[in-house]
């Protein structure tokens, strides 16, 4: 296989045991103990607690049949752009939103730096801010 092929493997299979399912064995797998989160926001841990922190005790209690929907994958290098949508109905406390029963659909697209078939470093953009505006309505 590729190293591109290979690096792609690692980022889909971070996607569904770890942002899907929530498996903490995975995540120690495949995350790197340097792992640094580029997009984390100011004030957050930008290693690997952080986004375990962020998918197991913050999306995955608010949106419990939580599914990661892969659109697209483009790697170059070390490097792994995947263009994705997270579903999932709201039926936990997210950042102070009480449930709602609503579907959502937030986009991200992100970036992987994959080193040693590991997370090393993430860069991403998504809608989550504008999903939590309309949760609150």
């Amino acid at each position: 296989m590729e190293i591109t092929e290979r690096n792609k493997a690692v980022v889909l299979r971070f996607n569904k045991e770890v942002i899907e399912e929530g498996n903490l064995q995975s995540f120690e797998e495949l995350m790197d103990k340097d792992f640094i989160n580029h997009s984390a926001p100011e004030g957050a841990d930008h290693g690997p607690a952080g986004m375990i922190n962020f998918f197991n005790n913050i999306l995955r209690p608010a949106f419990p049949d939580l599914k990661v929907i892969i659109h697209t994958q483009v790697a170059e290098d070390d490097l792994v752009t995947t263009r994705k949508s997270i579903t999932g109905t709201h039926r936990g406390i997210i950042f102070g939103i009480t449930p709602t029963g609503k579907e959502v659909s937030i986009d991200v697209i992100d970036i992987v730096k994959v080193r040693d078939r590991k997370y090393f470093e993430h860069w991403g953009l998504n809608t989550l801010p504008a999903v939590l505006a309309k949760l609150s309505e």
